[in-house]
């Protein structure tokens, strides 16, 4: 057929409405597991006789797996159908977890982050694009899809977290605690029910393989949600070797609850501000939190170790999170969704990645308190390098988030 005489593809999906929370709870589940085993990261370390470093590298394996998955099946959802790949990051979760329970050490924890990592990168851009279309031909359907896969992923990486450590406290003996136990039945039934999920159209006549695309004018958005996210990846991937060092391994899970689902409080007041606005916001609580939580480390002060997380991600998960991606998938057409919200979690899985085996690298060498006081001089210039960034170009984007 000419390509003159091609209908066009119709993104929009008649959905019966169940399938909206059950594609979200599917969403919470693949990032669910990607936290699970945060607290547990001392243990897997003294098993496995490594440090500060070795733990942060363990656990950049996420991102060493997302990332590629991210550059190269951005588009695969557009050829495959969005439910395929739903169900088998879903199937990655669950093989991620058996494997940190068969072999409880540093090396399976890498493993794991890997499976979760492929996981996360085959839903990051597929299932914003998925949520969007199931929402159909309202005009808010864009911002309404983004928003709710923001807050069912935000809630999901730091539960996880947050499950383990309450294990941790209530039966400290258990390993391996009982969440990581129960994960498995829930992703393995969530797997199965991506079946009653509705069939969207596909495009069989696109590559396999497609780049992500940079929504025009996003770039600075892209760079809000790097700084972002390098500030959770140091909480994440950092601190529990501190607090395990003061005797408050456990707490890990709740500082990871802290730094990215507490942020869901504030995603319905980034809803009512401009894409730039939210963003400007998340410039000044990032680096404010991050100094309040870096001096609750340094001090072994827990409440304002919790307090700092929670204020950082009021922008890591808040504003900056939901600002950036609901001014990305707004910004493109229909078929270039998923692609689109691929590159911008490229942007903040980068972010994700380097600073935190850079800083295990400074706390082994120089200690922690050396690590978190250039982290933090790091995320100051780079705010306020990019808010001034931000108010040249604060024209581009005024659409609400």
């Amino acid at each position: 057929m000419h390509p003159a005489n091609r209908q066009p593809v119709r993104w929009a999906i008649p959905v019966p409405i169940p399938s909206i929370p059950l594609l979200a709870l599917q969403l919470f589940l693949v990032t669910f597991a990607v936290n699970l085993q945060a607290p547990l990261v001392p243990d897997y370390a003294a098993a496995s006789g490594y440090g500060a470093g070795a733990q942060a590298l363990a656990f950049a394996c996420y991102v060493g797996a997302l990332v590629p998955a991210l550059s190269c099946l951005a588009g695969l959802s557009d050829r495959v159908g969005r439910r395929l790949p739903l169900a088998v990051a879903l199937l990655l979760g669950f093989a991620g977890t058996w494997l940190t329970l068969r072999w409880p050490t540093l090396v399976a924890l890498g493993g794991a982050r890997a499976c979760y990592g492929l996981a996360t990168g085959l839903v990051a851009g597929s299932g914003t694009a998925y949520m969007t279309e199931l929402y159909g031909e309202r005009a808010d359907a864009a911002t309404r899809g983004a928003a709710l896969v923001a807050a069912a992923t935000s809630l999901g990486f730091g539960t996880g977290a947050l499950v383990t450590g309450v294990c941790l406290i209530v039966a400290p003996s258990m390993r391996p605690p009982l969440s990581l136990w129960v994960y498995l039945p829930f992703a393995f039934v969530a797997a199965v029910a991506v079946a009653a999920l509705p069939v969207p159209a596909r495009r069989p006549d696109v590559p396999w393989l497609r780049w992500p695309v940079l929504a025009p004018g996003t770039a600075p958005l892209g760079v809000a949600i790097l700084l972002a996210w390098a500030a959770v990846g140091v909480v994440i991937g950092v601190v529990p070797s501190a607090l395990a060092a003061h005797g408050h391994a456990a707490w890990a899970g709740f500082a990871t609850f802290f730094v990215v689902s507490t942020g869901l409080l504030f995603q319905p007041a980034a809803r009512r501000m401009t894409p730039v606005r939210a963003v400007r916001v998340g410039l000044v609580l990032v680096p404010l939190g991050f100094v309040v939580l870096a001096l609750g480390v340094v001090c072994v002060n827990l409440p304002a170790l919790l307090a700092g997380a929670a204020i950082a991600s009021s922008a890591c998960y808040g504003f900056t999170y939901l600002g950036g991606l609901a001014a990305v998938n707004a910004a493109v057409a229909p078929a270039l969704r998923a692609r689109a919200a691929a590159g911008y979690f490229l942007f903040a899985y980068f972010g994700f990645s380097v600073p935190v085996v850079t800083s295990g690298w400074l706390a082994d060498r120089f200690g922690m308190p050396v690590a978190l006081a250039l982290s933090t001089a790091a995320l100051i210039a780079g705010s306020a390098a990019l808010a001034v960034r931000l108010r040249r170009e604060s024209a581009t984007l005024t659409r609400p988030a």
